[in-house]
C-alpha cells in the first residue's frame, strides 16, 4: 500500500499510528491522521494551515472534547478505522500512478465529508473552501516540478516490499535473517513484520562481525530482547496469514535497499538493513536502540568503515557525483553527474574505456555545464533523479547476473547506454562517441557483462 508514498507521505500515516498509540486507542482514527497532518510543519501546505491559526495543540484540545474513543492496551502498530481506510484509499485515487504526497493526504482528508474531520477544521477557523484550491495547486506543482531536466521523466520502476523478500534480499546472511524473522513472526503469532523482528534476527548470528560492532555500542541480543519484552505484541489489520511490512520497516527496507546501491554492494547485507534503520529514525528498533543510548553517526561510520574498504570503486563514483552536482551549483545528481563520477574515479573499467574513446574530465564538464548549466541549489541534501536512480537499478542488475558482489564502474557504464535519451548519452554523443562503441570497450576489458 505505501510503495509510492513519499517519505514525508509515509511519516504522516507513521505518526498518526503513534498518535493513536499514545491514545491507547483501538484503532488508528480519521482524527489521529488529522492531528497527524497538522504536526507536519514543513512546507507550504503547513503554512496554509499556520496562517489560519490552526496548530496541532488548538486541533488536539478542540477533537478530545468530543471524541470518544475505545481504550486499548496496545503499544505498538494497529489497524486503521473505516473512515481512515476510506481518506487513504482517496488519496491514492489523487495521486493516481503517480506518487503520493503529503499533499494528496491533505486534500483528500479536507474532502472527505463521511469523516469530522471538515467539522473540526471548520471548528478551529480553518477556510476548507479557500484552502482547497491552493492545496490543489501545490499537488499540481509536486506533478509538474522541474528543476533538473531527468526529474520529470517516465516513473521509475517500483519496488513493492510488502510481501516478496527474496529476490531483493537474497544474499545468504540477508536470507537467514528474513527466515529467522518470519520463524519469528509465526512463533509470536503476528501477522505484521515489524523493525524489531528483523533486528533482533540479525542479533542472533552471535559470529557475524556485524553482530560484534553492535555490541561494541552496546546493543546485544540479551539488552535488546530485555527491552523488545516490554512491547506488546502487534495484533493483526490484515485477513490471512499474509506477512506484510509495517510502514516504519518498509521505509527501513526501501532505504536499506538505497543504501546498498550507493555502496556500491550488489547485494542487500543486514548491515545495509541497520543503516536503512538509522536512516528512518522511527519504529520499535529504534526506539530502542535510543533507549540504549545509541548515537546514530557513531554506529553508522563504525558499520560503514569496514565496507568502504570492500567496495571502494562505486562509492568513490557518487560522492565524486555528488561533488560534481555542488561545483555546479545543483542540488541534484542526474546521470551526467554519474557520468562524470566515472571519469573522475579514474581507475576502473569505465574510466579506462572513455579514456580510451578520448574523453576526458575537462572536456566532459564543459559539455555537461553546457546541457544542464550553473544554478544555486546547493543542498546538503542532494538527491538522484529518476534516471539516474534507474541507472544505480540497472547496474545492480548486470552486477547481480554477472555473479559479483559490487557495482563495479564498468556496470554503470553500460547502465548509462542503456538510458539514450539521458542527458549522460547526450553528453556522450556531443563528446564524439555512441554506444556501440562504449559497449564494445566495456566487453574488450571485462570478461562478461
Amino acid at each position: 500500500m505505501f510503495e509510492k508514498f513519499t517519505e514525508k507521505a509515509l511519516n504522516v500515516i507513521v505518526e498518526a499510528q503513534n498518535i493513536a498509540i499514545y491514545d491507547h486507542s483501538d484503532k488508528v482514527l480519521a482524527e489521529h491522521l488529522l492531528l497527524a497532518i497538522v504536526k507536519e510543519t514543513r512546507g507550504f501546505c503547513a503554512k496554509i494551515f499556520k496562517s489560519y491559526n490552526v496548530t496541532y495543540e488548538r486541533l488536539a484540545e478542540e477533537i478530545y472534547l468530543t471524541l470518544n474513543m475505545e481504550e486499548s492496551d496496545m503499544n505498538s502498530s494497529i489497524p486503521f478505522s473505516d473512515d481512515c481506510k476510506r481518506i487513504l484509499q482517496e488519496t491514492m485515487q489523487l495521486a493516481g500512478n503517480q506518487t503520493v504526497h503529503y499533499e494528496h493526504i491533505v486534500l483528500a482528508a479536507i474532502n472527505d465529508k463521511q469523516s469530522k474531520i471538515p467539522q473540526y477544521l471548520e471548528n478551529v477557523g480553518f477556510d476548507i473552501e479557500k484552502s482547497r484550491p491552493l492545496i490543489q495547486k501545490l499537488v499540481q506543482r509536486k506533478e509538474k516540478k522541474t528543476f533538473h531536466p531527468e526529474l520529470d521523466e517516465a516513473k521509475e520502476p517500483e519496488i513493492n516490499l510488502t510481501r516478496e523478500t527474496d529476490s531483493l534480499f537474497d544474499n545468504e546472511e540477508s536470507a537467514k535473517v528474513f527466515k529467522r524473522a518470519v520463524a519469528k513472526l509465526s512463533a509470536s503469532n503476528y501477522e505484521i513484520l515489524g523493525t524489531e523482528q528483523i533486528i533482533s534476527s540479525i542479533l542472533e548470528d552471535k559470529d557475524s562481525p556485524l553482530v560484534k560492532i553492535l555490541a561494541q555500542f552496546g546493543v546485544t541480543e540479551e539488552l535488546f530482547e530485555d527491552k523488545l519484552s516490554k512491547v506488546q505484541s502487534r495484533q493483526a489489520e490484515y485477513e490471512g496469514r499474509q506477512i506484510v511490512f509495517t510502514p516504519n520497516a518498509f521505509l527501513a527496507m526501501n532505504l536499506a535497499l538505497q543504501t546498498a546501491k550507493e555502496l556500491g554492494s550488489s547485494e542487500v547485507l543486514p548491515e545495509h538493513m541497520i543503516l536503512g534503520l538509522l536512516k528512518t529514525q522511527k519504529g520499535i528498533a529504534y526506539n530502542i536502540f535510543k533507549e540504549l543510548h545509541i548515537n546514530d553517526d557513531d554506529l553508522a561510520h563504525g558499520i560503514i568503515k569496514p565496507i568502504e574498504k570492500q567496495m571502494p570503486e562505486t562509492l568513490t563514483i557518487l560522492r565524486l557525483a555528488k561533488q560534481e552536482a555542488r561545483r555546479m551549483g545543483r542540488g541534484v545528481v542526474g546521470t551526467e553527474m554519474i557520468l562524470l563520477g566515472i571519469i573522475g574515479e579514474a581507475t576502473g573499467v569505465g574510466a579506462i574505456v572513455l579514456n580510451e574513446l578520448e574523453i576526458n574530465i575537462r572536456d566532459a564538464r564543459m559539455v555537461v555545464a553546457q546541457i544542464v548549466g550553473s544554478d544555486n541549489e546547493y543542498s546538503d541534501d542532494i538527491v538522484y533523479t529518476k534516471r539516474a536512480k534507474r541507472i544505480l537499478e540497472t547496474a545492480w542488475d548486470y552486477a547481480k547476473k554477472a555473479n559479483k558482489t559490487k557495482i563495479e564502474s564498468s556496470d554503470l557504464l553500460w547502465a548509462i547506454t542503456t538510458e539514450p535519451e539521458s542527458l549522460a548519452m547526450q553528453s556522450l554523443e556531443q563528446l564524439g562517441t555512441d554506444v556501440v562503441e562504449i559497449r564494445e570497450g566495456i566487453k574488450k576489458h571485462t570478461l562478461k557483462i
